[in-house]
């Protein structure tokens, strides 16, 4: 492929992916796995939202307005907060707030570290570079938080007896449930981590990939790459802590007693 070759993928394009689908689906119901109408329905939607936001984020980089920019990632948060609650098992109400703090915050810091000094776009708030990379960025930190609160309010329930020995003899409410946000700091972790060890050998990542489809400079595209994969990883471990920090006080009540059900 020579440098600057872009290939479009047309209607016919998009049935061939559309029935590879439907075959997957068709396995599905012919083994009995219960799962192909999820999987069929999943994919319809995945094709409509990812041509939704083609179309959104095309408007936005032609009008080149940072207020549609930042509406546009304030949706995106939104859709975040919602997602996430909607993957986490077993927690609390009222998780909202704690959620989408701990999203723009890390956020906030992530795109200021990524965009303004290391990329360093001109304008400063480039929809081209900025949406796709809030994207990337919020997805991975979504899963990690929804994996993340699953794990601490499950263990902290398997270990119901365990934290109350250790508040009655003295223990902090940190301490009490520190274990338990260990453990939900390394499997929401888990899965960056593989990505990183797995990177440049056994997969080529999904933006390197497109860069280079796209007919994009391996090279930069292999920087690009590397840097996204450093700020996920700095993001998933800091919006982990920050919502463990702000969620852990739930497991417990003002009077520093083990609260039985949340």
């Amino acid at each position: 492929m020579n440098g600057g070759t872009y290939y479009p993928i047309d209607v016919w394009g998009l049935l061939a992916a559309m029935l590879m689908v439907v075959a997957a689906a068709a396995v599905s119901w012919r083994m009995r796995l219960g799962i192909g109408r999820t999987l069929l329905w999943s994919a319809c939607r995945a094709l409509l939202q990812l041509c939704a936001m083609g179309l959104i984020i095309g408007f936005v980089i032609r009008a080149d307005n940072p207020w549609l920019v930042a509406l546009l990632i304030v949706v995106m948060l939104g859709a975040g907060v919602q997602i996430t609650l909607s993957r986490a098992k077993g927690v609390p109400r009222g998780m909202a707030g704690p959620v989408l703090l701990a999203l723009v915050i890390t956020m906030l810091l992530m795109l200021t570290l990524v965009a303004e000094l290391i990329v360093r776009p001109t304008p400063w708030y480039s929809p081209q570079l900025v949406v796709p990379l809030t994207g990337m960025l919020l997805g991975n930190s979504v899963s990690a938080l929804a994996v993340g609160l699953t794990r601490f309010f499950e263990s902290m329930r398997e270990r119901r007896d365990e934290v109350q020995m250790m508040l009655a003899l003295g223990a902090t409410t940190w301490e009490a449930a520190r274990p338990s946000i260990v453990s939900s700091l390394r499997l929401g972790l888990l899965p960056t981590t593989a990505s990183l060890a797995s990177s440049g050998i056994v997969t080529i990542p999904g933006m390197m990939a497109g860069q280079v489809i796209a007919g994009g400079d391996p090279f930069d595209a292999a920087k690009y790459q590397f840097v996204i994969l450093a700020a996920i990883s700095a993001l998933t471990l800091l919006a982990d802590t920050i919502i463990m920090l702000l969620v852990y006080r739930r497991c417990f009540t003002d009077k520093d007693q083990y609260l039985m059900a949340w």
